[in-house]
């Protein structure tokens, strides 16, 4: 006998979590597959403690780019959460959510179909906010009473205060709210987290709905790929933790939430992608996309690093016998360095027209801070990371099949930074951060700049920095991007439904046309409510679409899992 379910959702991160569980609560059967692991873990839990991990554990996997060449064969990780609540449940908690222009620019892509819902920033603002539950702002913007807990910082540092007085000796504005009015400005992130305890989607959005059983969550279980018949997508196959494939249907939809580049992968395997690739592999084409794959976006980021003339920061706060100090004043009194998720302060500017949309991104990180393939270039010690960020760029990278086994990780290719106009801005954005570093009341505690070099801060010296040290701000998206009939590379249309296949949506960052000005996390969560709101027809008017609100977060239960 068939297993059959109103709908199922390939992938239980931000946005996956999201719209299986706004689906639940309009009245549907859900299965949610999820790849990966629980999220139950206190390393998960605590603000800091993915900086444990980030580095190896079972809640990432590690997609190795091919060699850039423009880089000068540089191989480097894109890492991606494998656990329940994907990037939630591992990241660094920021909540942002770019800009109203950026979503403008969709709306301008995306108009003139037929049945356009609009993506507008007034069309998606209704998602953003009833999804927030925000501990300092309740007004047009902001809502108050979501699931998803947003805080200012637990904990601030010394380093990061010293940074944001640093920049605004350079001219630029406190901005008390990155997600208000204006962008501009250095100030203070909020987090979605709350007195210590990471707000993730799972905790948010799936652990309400732990004793509804219309919602089923299996978790190590890998989709290897979609049932296609007749042209409309009625089920998927997945692979279990005991290597034993199964297949289950869908009477509604299947939803594609596995990230920007899993999805393609996933949709490649099953017959949906370019004509030639899948010839390549030995894979029947049902639907030639040439589309699916291109144009992977990512925030580039670049950092520089300076050497404290003294005990600043968080260094080796997470071992030994500080570790143990500082989880032991967490337990007596509610505070200290746990409530941090490591980076409390960041700024967005715009070196070349400070009156001008920001194009770089600041991120002050209290530490000495790099990826594992670079860890050992710096000596790790007391110090402080600027990671400067390009935030709209215009460099686009792929994603290809290895193979047709499922259980080969896909071909990547970021490019990041590959474009001029890239180049351009990341050498204005840290040449403009250095500046920071020798600036009151940063200066004083500054022994000295380690990377890159200040004694030469040519264009040429900062670019070859750059190549060396550039990775992922961990936003890949756009591999399956919404567009118009006329775009012969658009993936989706405007309502996410893949061109060309029934029933089959695609609600992660691989729907993107461009990425947004910012973290991608809360846009992430997002795609998953709009993606909902667009299969039910009931627009996002309250909180009860995406069912109780627990207190706090407080029980740590999660959905049916079978």
């Amino acid at each position: 006998m068939k297993e059959r379910f109103d709908h199922i959702v390939v992938g239980g991160g931000s946005s996956g979590s999201v719209a299986a569980a706004r689906l639940v609560n309009e009245g549907a059967r859900v299965l949610l597959l999820e790849g990966g692991y629980s999220h139950r873990h206190p390393l998960l839990d605590m603000p800091p403690g993915i900086f444990k991990m980030i580095n190896g554990s079972k809640y990432m996997r590690y997609h190795h780019t091919v060699p850039q060449e423009h880089l000068d064969g540089r191989v480097h990780d894109i890492p991606q959460a494998n656990v329940l609540g994907g990037g939630s449940s591992v990241n660094a908690q920021v909540y942002m959510r770019g800009r109203p222009s950026d979503y403008d620019e969709w709306h301008e892509m995306l108009r003139g179909e037929n049945d356009y819902p609009g993506w507008s920033w007034k069309d998606v603002l209704p998602h953003f906010r009833t999804m927030e539950g925000n501990n300092r702002f309740f007004n047009e913007l902001h809502g108050a009473d979501g699931p998803l807990l947003v805080s200012d910082p637990g904990h601030i540092n010394d380093m990061s205060r010293w940074f944001v007085q640093a920049i605004q000796a350079l001219g630029e504005p406190f901005n008390p709210d990155f997600n208000g009015p204006k962008q501009r400005g250095v100030g203070f992130y909020q987090f979605m987290n709350r007195r210590g305890k990471r707000s993730s989607a799972a905790y948010a959005f799936l652990a309400p709905l732990a004793d509804n059983p219309n919602l089923v969550i299996r978790l190590q279980s890998r989709v290897r790929k979609i049932e296609i018949e007749n042209g409309r997508a009625v089920g998927v196959t997945y692979r279990d933790a005991k290597g034993m494939d199964h297949q289950v249907y869908a009477d509604g939809e299947i939803i594609m939430a596995a990230g920007a580049l899993v999805t393609p992968q996933i949709l490649m395997l099953s017959g949906i992608g370019p004509a030639e690739q899948l010839r390549e592999h030995g894979l029947s084409c049902i639907i030639d996309h040439p589309g699916i794959g291109e144009n992977l976006i990512d925030h580039p980021e670049v950092p520089m690093i300076a050497k404290a003339n003294g005990p600043y920061g968080y260094y080796k706060q997470g071992v030994g016998w500080r570790m143990l100090l500082n989880g032991i004043h967490f337990r007596l009194f509610g505070t200290g360095p746990i409530l941090s998720a490591g980076v409390e302060a960041g700024a967005f500017v715009n070196p070349t027209d400070p009156d001008g949309e920001p194009t770089i991104q600041a991120f002050c990180v209290p530490i000495v801070y790099l990826d594992r393939d670079t860890l050992h270039l710096v000596q790790d010690t007391y110090g402080l990371t600027i990671t400067t960020v390009v935030i709209k760029p215009k460099s686009r990278g792929f994603v290809r099949l290895r193979s047709a086994n499922p259980d080969d990780m896909p071909l990547v290719s970021p490019n990041l930074l590959s474009h001029p106009a890239d180049a351009r801005a990341m050498i204005d954005g840290q040449r403009f951060f250095l500046r920071a570093f020798q600036t009151t009341p940063l200066a004083e505690r500054i022994e000295r700049i380690s990377i890159p070099d200040p004694n030469d801060l040519s264009d040429e010296a900062i670019m070859k920095h750059c190549r060396k040290f550039v990775k992922t701000n961990y936003h890949p998206s756009g591999t399956c991007r919404m567009g118009t009939s006329s775009d012969p590379m658009a993936v989706l249309d405007s309502r996410l439904r893949v061109r060309g296949v029934e029933n089959l949506r695609v609600c992660d960052l691989s729907a993107m046309p461009n990425i947004n000005a910012g973290n991608t996390n809360a846009p992430a969560m997002m795609l998953g409510s709009r993606c909902a709101e667009l299969i039910t027809g009931r627009p996002t008017v309250s909180t009860s679409q995406f069912g109780p609100r627990l207190s706090e977060q407080g029980d740590m239960s999660v959905a049916t899992l079978s």
